[in-house]
């Protein structure tokens, strides 16, 4: 992706946002300069990942497949393993119309996926096989809004705005919007975009960067280039 596009996606991004009267922490309008002035004492936003966060999976066509996120917390793997302290994470992310996140499962996150406003929220879903595979034929055990359901391999679950689903390890799931843009919460587990995010397709989940123009803002995959 250009660095271009990047910051045309975050603006567009912040005003869809913006729109559904959720607002972004502070950190988030830095500029590159201002970010490593506050490294120092931003440490924590640093070592847990939190912000702005733009991909297209490495394919080269945002509009197709790609997804927006902004993560504003993230707990501890070590809080995670000891079983008390911040084990929780959050994000903001929007799916735009049509537009493919691919189908993945976690490893150790289980999350809620909330339609926060927009349109319908398409998820694809299938279990895991005794291997981690993704199984063509078993039925998908989810819990939405609290209530157990359980649906046919490849069931396309349809979240309106206010309703949710949680996704467990070995949930297989991909997710578009369906008849417009749509604002997702996601409320899970601490959250490890490195490790925990298993693809049935060999793509990448972080972008590569053309750098055409300077960033607006920095994206989490570039606080190890820029923050140095």
């Amino acid at each position: 992706m250009k660095r271009s596009q990047v910051n045309e996606i975050i603006k567009q991004s912040d005003e869809f946002i913006r729109s559904f009267g959720f607002r972004l922490p502070g950190f988030a309008y830095w500029s590159v300069e201002e970010f490593r002035k506050n490294a120092p004492r931003a440490a924590g936003i640093i070592e847990a990942g939190l912000g702005w966060d733009i991909t297209d999976y490495g394919a080269g066509d945002f509009d197709k497949m790609g997804l927006f996120l902004f993560t504003t917390r993230n707990g501890s793997q070590a809080d995670l393993s000891a079983g008390g302290g911040m084990c929780y994470a959050e994000k903001i992310m929007i799916s735009r119309h049509d537009q493919i996140s691919p189908m993945h499962r976690h490893i150790l996150k289980t999350e809620d996926i909330i339609n926060r406003g927009g349109a319908t929220l398409a998820i694809e879903m299938f279990e895991s096989d005794p291997d981690g595979q993704l199984d063509p034929k078993a039925p998908v055990p989810v819990v939405c809004d609290g209530m157990d359901y359980e649906f046919e391999a490849g069931h396309v679950l349809t979240l309106q705005p206010g309703e949710s689903v949680t996704l467990r390890p070995g949930n297989w799931h991909k997710f578009w919007g369906e008849g417009g843009d749509v604002l997702i919460g996601e409320v899970s587990a601490v959250n490890d975009d490195n490790t925990d995010n298993i693809f049935t397709d060999p793509i990448g989940r972080f972008a590569s960067i053309e750098e055409d123009t300077a960033p607006l803002h920095l994206l989490v995959s570039d606080y190890e280039s820029f923050l140095k």
